[in-house]
């Protein structure tokens, strides 16, 4: 005959507020974890969106001792433009690509790609490591900061 058992011998888990939370950062580092180091799928129009270019142009910008900043064509190795003040969303850009650079172990000394699609969208690529920024995104004003850097 089966006997009930007693209240000592009963072991049932409860869901506490505690396991909750507990649950919820364990699922939180799960998912970053999955973000941060799994590579991005590689984008179908890729290839088509380099096809349908209007203008590139390799760019490297170099900090200068007196604050400012010289953009130089690599190609030619001529100044392009000198950047003078706060510029804040000039070097705003630049700093985010830089601190990706740094995540990546990439050197300081590569040329970005600065982009104009035929239907005139502006990106700035980073062919080291990949990140690109849509620059169009932010505006015709500051767009027309990179924008002015084509010839």
């Amino acid at each position: 005959m089966d006997t009930l058992p007693t209240a000592g011998q009963e072991r049932r888990w409860r869901f506490t507020p505690g396991a909750a939370i507990l649950l919820m950062i364990a699922a939180s580092v799960a998912v970053i974890a999955t973000a941060r180091y799994t590579s991005p799928p590689a984008s179908r129009n890729d290839q088509a969106n380099l096809q349908q270019l209007a203008q590139q142009r390799l760019l490297r910008f170099d900090d200068l001792p007196d604050g400012a900043v010289a953009v130089i064509d690599v190609g030619s190795g001529q100044l392009v433009q000198r950047f003078e003040g706060e510029q804040g969303f000039l070097r705003g850009t630049l700093r985010a690509m830089a601190r990706e650079r740094k995540i990546q172990g990439v050197g300081r000394g590569e040329p970005f790609e600065l982009l104009l699609h035929a239907d005139g969208r502006l990106t700035l690529r980073d062919p080291s490591t990949g990140a690109r920024i849509a620059l169009e995104s932010f505006g015709a004003t500051n767009t027309g900061v990179f924008a002015r850097l084509l010839r």
